[in-house]
């Protein structure tokens, strides 16, 4: 009975500190202070180049991109996100398992919970989001797996590639499980990637259709044809979608 009491603590613990996060992350009135925290997911001299050679600036256009889409939404604040490059973790995530249920991805959300916490935990200022972005050498991995973003903890997990001309779609993806850590969610069909009609679309009242200007963030593709379909090669491409916007409380008036 102790153990089970303890547990149930644990969980109302949790359940109320996520609560607390959902709702002052989506306030909007100043920015979100993430904080970006490269890996090396391989041991590649590829890598390593890459990584020695970040800079704030590689982050910037997520920034930019958010205040963009911000004055669309004539949102209070002109600045929803402020990145902060952090220094290289030597750690690696806990990872789940392909084939999880339930409870054992309950319980790897908190491992990596607590695993956030030990590796960055401790920074002076402030940190609201944690973004851990794993590079990878395309030459050795050339399709990494699919990352995630948790609202619980708003914490992500990025898997990315450690090359210059791929810094744009890097940026997309990160932007993507960004908004998945303040509650948007997916815009496309897991079967086959297919951005979904409406909300996956950059502009579903465009005429003709097709081909799409631009692509919905939460889908990541701009739709080309039907079933056709590419990924976004940087943020120039990308819009924040109505569905979207209410998901993460942004005033549904966008110019």
């Amino acid at each position: 009975m102790l153990r089970i009491l303890i547990l149930l603590l644990v969980l109302l613990v949790v359940a109320t500190k996520t609560w607390q996060d959902r709702y002052l992350s989506t306030r909007w009135h100043d920015p979100l202070y993430v904080a970006i925290y490269p890996i090396a997911a391989d041991d590649s001299p590829v890598t390593r180049t890459y990584l020695a050679a970040l800079d704030v600036e590689r982050f910037k256009p997520i920034d930019r991109f958010f205040a963009r889409e911000a004055e669309r939404y004539h949102l209070d604040t002109n600045e929803p996100f402020r990145t902060r490059l952090r220094a290289e973790l030597q750690d690696l995530p806990p990872q789940r398992a392909p084939d999880a249920g339930l409870l054992a991805t309950a319980l790897w959300s908190l491992r990596l919970r607590y695993w956030a916490w030990r590796v960055s935990g401790h920074a002076h200022d402030p940190e609201d989001i944690r973004m851990f972005v794993l590079y990878h050498d395309p030459t050795l991995t050339p399709t990494v797996p699919h990352s995630l973003g948790l609202v619980k903890g708003l914490i992500g997990v990025v898997y990315a590639f450690a090359a210059p001309e791929m810094n744009g779609e890097n940026n997309v993806v990160i932007a993507h499980e960004l908004l998945h850590t303040v509650g948007a969610t997916d815009k496309y069909n897991f079967g086959d990637d297919a951005p979904r009609f409406p909300e996956g679309y950059g502009d579903p009242a465009q005429k003709p259709l097709f081909p799409q200007l631009t692509a919905e963030l939460m889908a990541g593709r701009r739709v080309l044809a039907p079933h056709k379909w590419q990924q976004a090669a940087s943020l120039d491409e990308v819009v924040v979608g109505p569905v979207t916007a209410l998901e993460i409380r942004w005033p549904q008036h966008a110019h």
